[in-house]
């Protein structure tokens, strides 16, 4: 069975979306094959691999309103090992809309069920809120990645996000758990993102991720290309970062 991550951090600019994109772009060139779900109603996970996201007839929109199949929403041949379930404007609406649907906090969930078998890895890109599609991820995911970035508010909001998840594993899914905490837009420069990660390290339980993702030009670029840094700058530190990660968190050993 194919496990689910949820990315997911209330505060906005954390790198959430980059970590989604290159997360998953790397894992599938480790040979795991990987499906992201775009959950973000600002689409920037589907346009960083380069879909027209207005131009696209089905959507995760399409999909939790049961207009359409996984099927017909999935999108294949993005990297190979790689397919993604994209999103657009139009899920912004899906927050009334799925007010007075049954299970509706398990919509996602119950999709989904039918096809993680066939992948290893599923990431879903959350918003950056607290709202009932992030509530849909946190109750498919069988873990939660959060993203803090190496500035002086990191630990802002953090608190919060571990008390949703809390109220999530007590009354909606008791399996969930959470994978890490990874460090974004770090600046080896800088004494304060050297302060922030060992601040954080001394003050929260949660596991810690090794790998530390640097602040790089050219992973702030690759979006803007319709690539993940994997493709746009293999040899980028951003790249190398997020293939560290991916490794870290398959359990892969580097040679």
């Amino acid at each position: 069975m194919g496990k689910v991550i949820a990315i997911a951090n209330q505060k906005g600019g954390v790198g959430k979306t980059t970590t989604a994109i290159n997360l998953s772009a790397a894992l599938a060139a480790e040979g795991k094959k990987t499906l992201l779900i775009d959950m973000d109603p600002q689409g920037n996970a589907t346009t960083g691999f380069g879909i027209d996201k207005n131009e696209i007839e089905n959507t995760v929109y399409e999909l939790l309103l049961g207009e359409c199949s996984f099927d017909e929403a999935l999108i294949t041949g993005i990297l190979d090992g790689l397919s993604i379930v994209p999103a657009n404007v139009n899920l912004a609406g899906a927050e009334i809309e799925l007010l007075d649907m049954p299970r509706k906090e398990y919509i996602l969930k119950d999709n989904l069920d039918f096809v993680r078998d066939g992948y290893e890895y599923v990431i879903i890109d959350c918003p950056p809120s607290l709202s009932l599609l992030t509530i849909n991820a946190m109750t498919a995911a069988d873990t939660i990645l959060v993203p803090i970035q190496c500035e002086y508010y990191a630990l802002e909001g953090l608190s919060q996000l571990i008390y949703t998840i809390n109220l999530c594993r007590r009354s909606l899914n008791p399996e969930l758990d959470i994978e890490g905490i990874v460090f974004t837009m770090y600046d080896s420069r800088t004494n304060l993102s050297q302060e922030v990660v060992e601040n954080v390290r001394e003050h929260v339980e949660q596991h810690i991720f090794e790998t530390i993702i640097p602040r790089n030009v050219k992973l702030a670029e690759a979006p803007s290309y319709g690539e993940p840094i994997t493709v746009y700058d293999t040899r980028s530190a951003g790249a190398e970062a997020y293939r560290k990660l991916a490794r870290e968190l398959a359990g892969i050993v580097s040679e």
